[in-house]
């Protein structure tokens, strides 16, 4: 009797073991732990090519420095990002997805959220955002009705309630006071001038807003 009870034994703590670790398993955090409804989600920028050369003149942050952002959308069906991205336009990306993409491209993402008393904008940026996703990626970063970059698609989210403004864009490299040299041949391949002055939006310039809090980066 005494192998049977001791297989018996065996068997139950086996088991034990197995619920205990299936319980620790359904605990771990999902990409959406700890994020609300309305979050922005920042990618932070590369220091080379078109990210790099947005930042080089963008960036007011020591300690930061992004070249797109995304609002997060949570309901009973999910957790999405509305966003304008140069692959798909404005679209509507699962969170999951949307992480995995920046992960890929060795980017990281850091979440901030709206000050308490700016909160009750949050319903009609994402019913908004919803409302233009479908259009072209905006190439030339210079505003038009038919087609978004990213910063723009948020400051147009949340314009009715002008939580960011458009401010005159510039493209002058801080080191040497000249017009970044990315930005020469960029606009001159497309036949037009740099849009120096002309009223737009940045990442950068949006995540430095006083009505925005810092809250995590996502791992």
């Amino acid at each position: 009797m005494r192998p049977i009870l001791k297989r018996n034994n065996f068997v139950l703590l086996l088991s034990a073991a197995i619920f205990i670790l299936s319980l620790i398993t359904s605990c771990k955090s999902t990409p959406a732990s700890g994020l609300e409804n309305g979050d922005l989600l920042f990618v932070t920028a590369k220091e080379t090519g078109l990210s790099g050369a947005i930042n080089n003149v963008t960036q007011k942050q020591k300690s930061a420095s992004f070249d797109h952002i995304g609002i997060l959308e949570k309901n009973n069906t999910g957790s999405f990002v509305l966003h304008a991205a140069p692959k798909g336009g404005s679209q509507k990306q699962s969170l999951k997805d949307f992480l995995k993409d920046q992960a890929d491209d060795g980017q990281r993402v850091v979440v901030y959220r709206l000050k308490p008393q700016y909160k009750n904008t949050i319903p009609a940026a994402i019913s908004k955002a919803n409302s233009i996703l479908g259009k072209p990626y905006n190439f030339n970063y210079i505003l038009d009705e038919s087609s978004y970059y990213c910063s723009d698609f948020i400051e147009r989210a949340f314009r009715e309630n002008q939580i960011f403004r458009l401010e005159p864009m510039s493209f002058i490299d801080p080191k040497t006071g000249k017009t970044n040299l990315f930005w020469e041949e960029f606009y001159r391949k497309k036949n037009l001038k740099v849009p120096e002055g002309k009223p737009g939006c940045n990442p950068n310039g949006l995540a430095a807003s006083d009505k925005l809090k810092r809250i995590m980066e996502l791992k």
